[in-house]
């Protein structure tokens, strides 16, 4: 996958693929990242890409003319096929599913705005608006260093076992199941019988249980949009029954 980050500021989007799992994206090639300066297509000796709006009022407005020619030359640069995105919290909001989908994407431009936002004019050259939360940011540079770092871990090789961007929170609508290592005794809390069992049968369905119990207690909306199987429903109860009983006992 080829990504273009159109923004004034490159070397703090650059910063993404400098640390982690964009970085061993970008070092096995499954990633090749770019961040644009928006600066290099101004017209003026002081590079200046915003303006006044039309109409009074605060702030200031990206122009249209190198905003336009950035988008080209990303184009020309990774493939016409490239969905241009414009990191806005005016778009959908970043979602598992939404991440999944782009990184099949054979290449993606990403556009930072600043200020109050960018000429109208603009909008037809642009695929779709992505919000990382419904909040105002200075600018889009971290919203686009997320997507990146949330991408980047779905493409395939990149991360160390294959199963794990599957078994991540939300790619089955539910949050992840806990985790535990060694030591099997810390503190006096223990790791969970069933983990130490060798019964994969048994991990799998604790494992989906504690799943579907975390997503009830931490995110009710999540499990409202689901359309739960009986066995999921079974599971669901029993972790809740568990659960009352637990508090139960702690509290005497």
């Amino acid at each position: 996958m080829k990504i273009e980050v159109l923004t004034l500021f490159p070397e703090f989007a650059e910063q993404v693929v400098k640390v982690g799992i964009p970085r061993k994206a970008v070092e096995s090639g499954a990633l090749s990242f770019h961040a644009r300066d928006l600066r290099d297509y101004s017209d003026g000796a002081d590079r200046r890409v915003d303006d006044r709006p039309y109409g009074g009022g605060p702030g200031m407005v990206m122009e249209p003319g190198p905003l336009s020619d950035a988008i080209a030359a990303a184009k020309t640069a990774i493939g016409a096929g490239a969905k241009v995105i414009a990191m806005s919290p005016q778009g959908v909001p970043m979602s598992q599913a939404l991440m999944k989908q782009l990184s099949a994407e054979p290449g993606l431009i990403l556009i930072c705005g600043r200020y109050e936002g960018l000429d109208e004019r603009v909008t037809p050259q642009i695929d779709l608006e992505v919000s990382l939360g419904d909040f105002v940011l200075s600018g889009g540079e971290l919203a686009a260093m997320v997507l990146v770092d949330a991408v980047a871990r779905l493409l395939p090789g990149v991360l160390g076992h294959e199963g794990s961007a599957d078994a991540d929170s939300f790619s089955a609508g539910l949050l992840d199941h806990p985790h535990y290592t060694r030591p099997p005794l810390w503190r006096e809390a223990p790791v969970p019988d069933v983990l130490l069992s060798g019964d994969h049968a048994k991990i799998a369905r604790w494992r989906l249980k504690q799943a579907l119990g975390a997503t009830f207690l931490k995110r009710p909306d999540l499990i409202e949009k689901l359309d739960l199987s009986r066995t999921h429903a079974e599971l669901l109860r029993e972790f809740l029954s568990e659960h009352s009983g637990e508090k139960n006992q702690a509290s005497k």
